[in-house]
């Protein structure tokens, strides 16, 4: 098992602070940072300044929003990063959600499963550097009876096969990336119910498309947070926890409260929803179960650490995303540097 680090979204006043924080996961050895992106700042700009201050550390878009660019605008952003980094980007592509999609873009959220798949298939024929002509349901390149005419891309990546990933939470979601992709981006993973939650879904696309599980990256983000009060540090969380159980998407279209009830929560799952679409978001973080939050996090000491990484390597993650916590750089810094030290320490390094 792989070690990353998530540096989620930029511009919140600790851009300095992430930036030293990835470079110490790179020389730590860390194998891939991560940026995200949802209205505020975008993935690409920051994986360039990342990449351009650090050394061999693979950088990844968790994600790049299906529903902001183009298939082709896509596809010309990763040859571009790939080439600039030398072969060390990652392409993590997923479709937001309805209130971002519609609400921000302006692009109508219906059939996602289709046009990821559609995108999928035009970046990469795009990145092959073929030219580029598509007839689907959501594209259609060129244009018919236009002036456009298929056009080839003129960067060259600096790999053939640049690796792509989808993030996916629902079952058909989790199918289909396990069928187009080369890699799977997952959040809130709980070890023991990963297998039921994703990887047998993930294991049916594989097999639809004659594929095995190998070489297929699995790659969950882990909150980290290392202290001797695990009560404490779970606390640190709750908030983190509600948002999404409770505010991301509408009450009927919320991937993160299904995922919840998947996982035998179904009643709390309604609790912190009702409570946060009511205005309470105190009371909905209150109403996050603490054994949701340590399941789905590595909190506590060093040596408990290691037992949450080792418990997800049996699971089946292949790269384990840390997103190390802290009030401070020298505390986030002290999370990262725990992460390798818990590794080692469970015999995964």
């Amino acid at each position: 098992m792989r070690l990353g680090i998530n540096l989620g979204y930029w511009g919140a006043g600790m851009d300095a602070d992430n930036l030293a924080v990835a470079q110490e996961a790179d020389r730590l050895g860390y194998d891939v940072c991560w940026a995200a992106e949802a209205y505020g700042s975008d993935a690409p700009t920051v994986l360039a300044w990342v990449a351009a201050q650090t050394e061999r550390i693979d950088v990844g878009s968790a994600i790049m929003q299906i529903p902001a660019r183009q298939p082709a605008m896509t596809a010309m952003t990763a040859a571009t990063l790939d080439s600039l980094t030398k072969g060390r980007f990652r392409l993590g592509l997923g479709v937001s959600g309805p209130q971002v999609s519609e609400g921000w873009y302006g692009v109508k959220f219906d059939k996602p499963l289709a046009r990821t798949r559609e995108y999928v298939e035009i970046v990469r024929k795009a990145m092959s550097r073929e030219r580029l002509s598509y007839e689907g349901e959501h594209w259609t390149l060129p244009l018919p009876d236009g002036p456009g005419k298929p056009i080839k891309l003129t960067v060259h990546p600096e790999r053939e096969h640049i690796p792509l990933y989808i993030a996916a939470i629902g079952p058909k979601n989790l199918e289909q990336t396990g069928e187009i992709a080369d890699g799977a981006l997952l959040i809130f993973p709980d070890a023991e119910h990963l297998e039921a939650t994703a990887l047998t879904h993930i294991r049916a696309g594989r097999e639809k498309a004659g594929l095995t599980m190998e070489g297929f990256d699995v790659c969950p983000t882990v909150p980290l947070a290392l202290g001797e009060d695990v009560n404490a540090l779970a606390d640190m969380f709750r908030p983190y926890t509600a948002l999404y159980v409770g505010g991301m998407g509408s009450r009927k279209q919320n991937f993160y409260n299904q995922l919840a009830q998947r996982m035998g929560y179904e009643k709390e799952a309604a609790e912190i929803q009702d409570k946060y679409l009511a205005g309470d978001k105190t009371g909905a973080a209150a109403a996050v179960p603490h054994q949701l939050i340590d399941s789905t996090a590595l909190l506590g000491p060093v040596a408990r650490i290691a037992d949450g990484m080792r418990a997800y390597a049996e699971a089946g993650v292949t790269t384990l995303t840390l997103a190390p916590a802290g009030f401070t750089l020298d505390e986030r810094i002290a999370a990262l540097r725990a992460g390798t030290e818990a590794m080692e320490l469970a015999g995964l390094a």
